[in-house]
């Protein structure tokens, strides 16, 4: 039989078949050594991931039903090592669940026993060109820097494994417009996962795979562990998803932030989620109760930005960043600027200009009654905790 595409290699593709049905395993491996692939066999998935490890297997045909791990097991192993390697899932109990999982975990082909040989050949066929394709194609990114992202679940899921195990917290100060003196230091995530590099992907990811709960804990976790061990009384802004606010965690008297709930402000992001979350307002006064302050972010940027003020009541509103970026030069945005930080003062709120990377804007915010100061003029984000530049820091 000639299939659509014929292994073209020198060297024999190698396929490894994982079932522990003798019968079905010894006449496909026949069938396929004899059109020139080098096949190898194991009886049980975990064997099967061992295997994989070790490289040199272009393709994988796996029945679904395996002792100790299932196909669908193995396929999100083997994409935590292996991330473009095709897997060929055979079941002899098809239903429209299993194969919609398939799919979703990024299978390269569902096919229903009992098999036929051919029909295997020629998807093994199939799957060792594109196999090809993709290594390809993922080498050429790497030798331009650039990452290749997963095109499926079984390999988000392994992205984000990859980065969470590789995260780590970045903290960037934020100033008294007073006297330029640190008040506090926002934690931001970071990421050594080259497919989720930066705090958007990885947040993404999480949103996808129903992990930011997971996400959440282990930020939060990181970034008191510091706090907890800094002289001083340096305040420490952390970012909270709203979904953050169902979750038993973080008002736990033993977690993370508990013991220094004084010292924390929750700054609230995603707002639009929060209209979807009941008893808002009960959740959120909880916390306070504990002693968090509360913050919402990016005041002015719509009608997420003010719904969210009203429905929070924070202590602290930062200013959407559009409206600090050349706020020394539009009078529009000054106006506006002013206007909220009067609002804010009458409410006996703090406010926080964030994004500021000029002098010129430094200067303008404190003018129009800013009272406190982030962005790169002052530090960039770094390790616990970054020293402040000293162009931002010194009095205009």
């Amino acid at each position: 039989m000639t299939s659509e595409f014929p292994p073209a290699s020198v060297e024999p593709n190698t396929v490894l078949i994982v079932d522990d049905d003798v019968t079905c395993v010894r006449s496909l491996a026949r069938y396929l050594a004899e059109r020139k692939y080098r096949v190898e066999t194991c009886s049980s998935a975990i064997a099967a991931v061992e295997r994989v490890k070790e490289g040199g297997i272009q393709v994988v045909v796996s029945d679904i039903t395996m002792p100790g791990m299932t196909g669908m097991e193995l396929l999100r192993a083997i994409r935590g090592h292996e991330p473009d390697l095709p897997v060929v899932l055979m079941t002899g109990l098809p239903a429209i669940e299993s194969a919609a999982e398939a799919v979703e975990y990024g299978a390269f082909k569902y096919i229903v026993k009992p098999v036929d040989p051919q029909i295997v050949q020629k998807t093994v066929d199939q799957a060792v060109h594109v196999y090809r394709v993709a290594r390809a194609k993922r080498e050429a990114l790497a030798a331009i820097g650039l990452p290749e992202g997963a095109s499926d679940r079984a390999g988000l899921e392994a992205c984000f494994e990859r980065a969470l195990a590789s995260l780590w917290v970045a903290f960037q100060p934020i100033v008294r417009a007073s006297d330029r003196s640190v008040f506090g230091y926002e934690a931001l995530l970071r990421s050594e996962e080259p497919a989720l590099r930066g705090p958007l992907p990885v947040l993404s990811a999480a949103e996808r795979l129903g992990q930011l709960g997971r996400l959440g804990r282990v930020v939060r976790s990181m970034a008191a562990l510091p706090l907890s061990r800094s002289s001083g009384e340096p305040v420490l802004f952390v970012n909270l998803h709203p979904l953050d606010l169902v979750d038993p965690e973080i008002a736990a008297p033993d977690s993370a932030l508990a013991a220094v709930a004084e010292r924390v402000v929750l700054e609230i992001t995603e707002r639009a989620a929060l209209q979807t979350l009941d008893n808002v307002r009960a959740k959120v006064g909880h916390l306070r109760e504990l002693g968090f302050r509360i913050a919402v972010d990016d005041l002015g940027a719509g009608y997420a930005g003010l719904s969210s003020f009203a429905l929070l009541e924070p202590d602290i509103v930062k200013l959407d960043m559009t409206l600090v970026r050349d706020v020394d030069r539009h009078p529009v945005k000054q106006k506006l600027v002013a206007s909220m930080t009067n609002l804010c003062k009458d409410m006996g709120l703090l406010t926080v200009a964030e994004g500021v990377e000029t002098e010129p804007e430094r200067d303008t915010l404190v003018e129009l009654g800013c009272d406190l100061l982030q962005g790169f003029l002052f530090g960039h984000p770094g390790p616990a905790f970054p020293e402040l530049h000293q162009d931002g820091a010194r009095n205009a």
